[in-house]
């Protein structure tokens, strides 16, 4: 488990599949993280499970010390040990846990697990333009811009860059 004041991680239980089902069918949710689709419950049960036994995978909830709440959960994924890096997601589950700084600070413990537990030596993501939120929590929690697909993504009319972002070990304050 990672903690620091406010929040801490812990692996996914079967209790947290409520809140990621609600926020999976979230319109605002999904078009920050470019995803059209919706899944059934029982897809995100059958994910998790499937997640639980991948090695090249760590699923975490992000809790609340007060109250012990569950606000979201984050993903270190593709895992590849041999060029010691890994990819990352992370959503909130609710506009109530947003503008308060969490979203920095989950990123910010995902990033010192990845260091000092893993070993890792790079920590990168994919956030589109559209997401300014996520942008500045990411360039908070130490991550860089590096590259952009331009106009990767079609939504409501309008189109949205992919923006690769990463911070690596040697940059890492924690």
């Amino acid at each position: 488990m990672m903690e620091d004041s406010r929040l801490y991680l812990r692996p996914i239980e079967d209790q947290d599949i409520d809140g990621i089902y609600h926020s999976v069918q979230d319109e605002e949710t999904r078009y920050m993280t470019g995803t059209r689709r919706t899944f059934t419950k029982k897809e995100i049960i059958d994910r998790y499970r499937k997640f639980r036994e991948d090695s090249s995978r760590r699923d975490f909830a992000i809790c609340l010390r007060e109250g012990d709440r569950v606000i979201g959960d984050l993903a270190i994924v593709d895992i590849d040990q041999d060029n010691r890096k890994a990819g990352f997601r992370i959503s909130l589950h609710a506009g109530a846990y947003q503008n308060k700084g969490y979203g920095t600070e989950a990123v910010k413990l995902a990033v010192r697990y990845t260091f000092k537990e893993l070993e890792l030596n790079r920590l990168e993501l994919e956030v589109y333009s559209h997401n300014i939120r996520g942008i500045k929590a990411y360039e908070k929690a130490g991550f860089q811009k590096e590259g952009v697909c331009r106009q990767s993504l079609f939504w409501n009319g309008r189109y949205s860059d992919e923006i690769l972002m990463a911070v690596l070990k040697d940059e890492y304050v924690g």
